[in-house]
This record gives C-alpha cells, sequence and structure tokens, in this order.
C-alpha cells in the first residue's frame, strides 16, 4: 500500500533516482522502527543543521558515529557491566541501538559532544564554489557590424 509511482518523475528529470530509494526506506524504516532513541533534527542557521539524541546512560566510548555514502549512522552499545547489576526497577533504557540518517548532497559532519546524556551531532550545508549561483555581467559591444546595402550590379 506504501508503493509510491515515480515514473512521471523520471521522464521529465535526470539524476533523481536516489530520490525514490531515500523515500522507500524512510517508509520501511517508519514502519519497522521502534523509536528509540529519542531524537531532535534542528535548522540552527540557514546552512547549519544540528541533530539531538537523548543517549541518557551511555557514554562516550559506547557511541560510534560514522559517514558513508551520504548516510550518517550512530550506534550506541553499552558496556557488559550493567547486564552483571541486578535491578529491581529499571526504567532507563540502555538498550544497544542503530539510528540512521540520510544526508543531502553536500551535507557534512562537522562534529559531535556529548553532554549531559544528548549527543549533538553539528552538520553544515557547503555547497561547491561551482554550484552556487552567479551573475553573469552583459558587456556593451565595442564594434557594431555594419550592414552595408549591396550595391546593383545593373546600374
Amino acid at each position: 500500500m506504501n508503493a509510491i509511482d515515480f515514473s512521471p518523475l523520471y521522464r521529465s528529470s535526470v539524476g533523481f533516482d536516489r530520490l525514490a530509494s531515500l523515500i522507500d526506506q524512510s517508509l520501511r524504516h517508519e514502519q519497522a522502527g521502534s523509536g528509540y532513541p529519542p531524537y531532535n533534527i534542528e535548522l540552527v542557521d540557514e546552512n547549519q543543521y544540528a541533530i539531538t539524541l537523548a543517549v541518557a546512560g551511555f557514554e562516550e566510548a559506547d557511541l560510534e558515529l560514522q559517514v558513508e555514502n551520504g548516510i550518517l549512522t550512530v550506534r550506541g552499545s553499552k558496556s557488559d557491566d550493567d547486564k552483571k547489576r541486578h535491578f529491581l526497577y529499571q526504567g532507563i533504557a540502555t538498550r544497544s541501538f542503530e539510528r540512521k540518517f540520510n544526508l543531502a548532497d553536500y551535507v557534512e559532519v562537522k562534529g559531535a559532544e556529548l553532554t549531559n546524556g544528548m549527543l549533538t551531532v553539528r552538520l553544515v550545508k557547503e555547497i561547491p564554489e561551482a554550484m552556487k549561483p552567479r551573475t553573469i555581467e552583459i558587456s556593451e559591444t565595442k564594434t557594431a557590424i555594419e550592414h552595408q546595402p549591396e550595391k546593383d550590379e545593373a546600374a
């Protein structure tokens, strides 16, 4: 039921094949996803973004961030020390997780910080100069092309 027909897009566009796979992956992920850990995606500035994940109970050594082929993967794996503990009640989830984020073209990870159980990944969209719009200056023609009337050879 979640199938989307992209054939009209392909008839008039070039290079958007990745769009269809991104939407398909997102639909599949949302159906199978658990929602853990919760996260925010924030627009910080015009070309700056931040992804913040609530990773209470995880330390820096328990977390791994990786970027490959435009996909940011955040993994969390708790050490075995907590498994040896005997909880009467455990309401804080510290299970292993893997969360993936598709990054647009030219979006790069600039860093990450872990503060008070919140992992913040800083992203910046850096468009290359060749891709930015530029203004083309129109110059005046220095020499005008003169059209001379053809001479009448009969006269």
